[in-house]
């Protein structure tokens, strides 16, 4: 598919040779791809327990994926991108071929641009480690015959190519569900980072593809290869201290946020979360699951399940929960809107609009039965032009979904739940944001 290439010496010879590669029939854009480290089983040494990616190309850098891909195609790797994903080894040859075609931005200030080719460099590094400690480079200086330097080649080649088993690359054709490990934390990462929307992506089958392994700080373990070395671990005091055991990783073992983000506790946010600059996440009892997040400064005190969205300037309570589609929704994903206040230990499993009030303790679901007079009728009208209200008072909570101004109370004499127009503006201490 790719041959006769001719190496570019200029950054217009580089743009040409993407042209020329992308114009190769079968050729395929990815919508995202990135090189990274796998941590590998200790039992199996296929599987992949954990990517991580220094860096993401995501809608962007597609000269760079033109440029991977004929470098896995000339070192031997067919490149099938008629799937949804293609996933491939590092292999030493194809880091020479891609460092090649880099030629353009190998020196010190183009390459600082170029943050894939940084990558090559890094790898290409170690491959040169690699060769210099290997015995076999102190015994080949006494040799002097030609086959002991074949020999010699081939036996580096395969040490080093042994070597780079744990770097991987990735490219994702289009938004399917998951079939591989890698895949799964390129999208985890994809959302973590905020390259795309919450909820916007597909991840139907990330739970059964992400293997369940014990976390010691960012260092995975299966928990098989515990089990069978557990006496000897134990005995040589070389036990690991185990964080958890999950399928996903926490956000802070692989996303720097922004400067004024603050996590006090690294086991509150899952990888896949997204945290919006200014976010605050308290600990006790907050937590931020994958594909849920925050879209600018938020105060986190209770929980944001999956595919959860609240917004700028809103504060979660102490114990308050926000239901995922998983936990009582019927499916119906949850936006919490901006200036909002959810009262400690409050839960809510209805979306709300802006400015809105759930008081401490109350639950308002889509079936919750609620009390709104002719007078608060009016009131939230003028805020919510659009909305048609009720004939009776007694309506579902399903009814006021998405309006802004709410305020649900209980009525503490008769127990009824009551809804009105709120009064008050919620506001984040700037100070704190």
């Amino acid at each position: 598919m790719f041959t006769n290439i001719k190496i570019p010496q200029t950054s217009e010879e580089f743009n040409a040779l993407v042209t020329s590669i992308e114009a190769i029939e079968g050729y395929r854009r990815p919508i995202g791809f990135a090189i990274g480290r796998a941590d590998l089983g200790e039992l199996n040494k296929d599987k992949v327990l954990q990517m991580s990616f220094p860096v993401v190309n995501w809608g962007n850098n597609f000269g760079s994926a033109a440029i991977f891909t004929a470098a896995l195609q000339a070192s031997g790797v067919e490149v099938n991108s008629t799937g949804s994903e293609f996933v491939a080894d590092v292999n030493s040859n194809f880091i020479e071929v891609a460092l090649k075609m880099f030629v353009p931005y190998l020196d010190e200030a183009k390459g600082n641009e170029h943050k894939n080719v940084q990558i090559l460099k890094h790898i290409k590094a170690e491959i040169l480690r690699t060769i210099n400690n290997s015995p076999k480079a102190v015994c080949i200086e006494f040799t002097t015959k030609p086959s002991d330097n074949e020999e010699f080649v081939k036996g580096m080649q395969k040490e080093v190519d042994e070597k780079l088993q744990k770097y991987k690359i990735v490219f994702l054709y289009e938004d399917a569900p998951v079939e591989s490990v890698e895949t799964a934390y390129l999208k985890l990462y994809a959302l973590s980072l905020g390259k795309v929307p919450i909820r916007s992506l597909n991840l139907n089958g990330v739970f059964g593809i992400l293997p369940n392994v014990a976390w010691s700080g960012n260092i995975p373990y299966e928990l098989d290869w515990l089990r069978e070395n557990e006496i000897s671990l134990k005995l040589d005091n070389d036990y690991p201290n185990i964080d958890s055991v999950d399928k996903f990783p926490r956000y802070l073992q692989h996303i720097i946020p922004a400067d004024n983000t603050r996590i006090l506790e690294a086991s509150k946010v899952r990888m896949g979360a997204q945290l919006a600059a200014g976010t605050t996440v308290m600990p006790g009892a907050s937590y931020i699951n994958f594909n849920a997040g925050t879209l600018g400064p938020v105060m986190v005190e209770g929980r944001i399940s999956s595919s959860a969205i609240v917004g700028a300037g809103s504060d979660i309570g102490g114990g308050a929960s926000i239901l995922g589609v998983l936990s009582g929704t019927d499916g119906n994903p949850i936006s919490i809107g901006e200036n909002c206040l959810l009262g400690a230990n409050s839960v809510t499993g209805i979306p709300l609009g802006d400015a809105c009030i759930v008081d401490a303790g109350v639950t308002i679901l889509a079936g919750t039965k609620v009390l709104m007079d002719e007078d608060e009728k009016a009131k939230i009208s003028l805020i919510n032009p659009t909305w048609v209200p009720m004939q009776v008072d007694l309506c579902n909570g399903s009814d006021l979904q998405g309006l802004n101004g709410l305020h649900f109370r209980q009525d503490s004499t008769t127990g009824e739940m009551i809804v009105r127009r709120s009064t008050r503006e919620v506001v984040l201490n700037e100070d704190l944001h």
